[in-house]
């Protein structure tokens, strides 16, 4: 339940989960990925921000696991409420990641990642979640992930005359 400021409830919020603790590494995960930013890359943004007086923008991604296209074959159990006569001792078989599974983060950053690219950003060598866009009119646009929350900094650099 989701609660207004006065107590009373604004609305009601479901999650359908998947039970990743039931999954098995090799069978139906390859690899568990954590997507955080490395702490050095966050204090050279911020110090950015505060020595040249530019503003930081957050985004929060909403349902952000709920975006990535599964490679693996994962099946679930029809969570209880949701069977029906004809579907009883059947299972789902999912095409798109859920919140719970173990692959879910990976399979959403290779999908931001991979359309980030194609918009000219370059990703970061020493920092995965670090991505930047240089503009011929030296404009900088740095971004970095955090799970599902992006902080975005632009900055102008002039040239130099030489």
């Amino acid at each position: 339940m989701k609660y207004q400021s006065n107590g009373s409830i604004d609305q009601y919020k479901a999650r359908l989960l998947a039970q990743g603790f039931t999954q098995t590494q090799g069978l139906d995960y390859e690899e568990t990925f954590d997507l955080v930013s490395k702490l050095n890359s966050i204090r050279i943004l911020l110090s950015l921000a505060v020595n040249l007086d530019r503003r930081l923008h957050q985004l929060d991604i909403k349902n952000v696991f709920l975006n990535g296209e599964l490679e693996e074959e994962i099946y679930m159990r029809i969570p209880p409420g949701f069977e029906i006569e004809s579907t009883r001792g059947k299972v789902w078989k999912l095409k798109k990641s859920l919140y719970g599974l173990k692959q879910s983060p990976r399979v959403w950053f290779k999908r931001f990642s991979d359309t980030i690219i194609q918009l000219e950003y370059k990703q970061g060598l020493s920092d995965h979640t670090l991505f930047t866009k240089v503009e011929v009119d030296g404009r900088k646009t740095i971004l970095i992930v955090y799970v599902d929350d992006i902080i975005i900094i632009g900055i102008m650099f002039r040239k130099l005359r030489s």
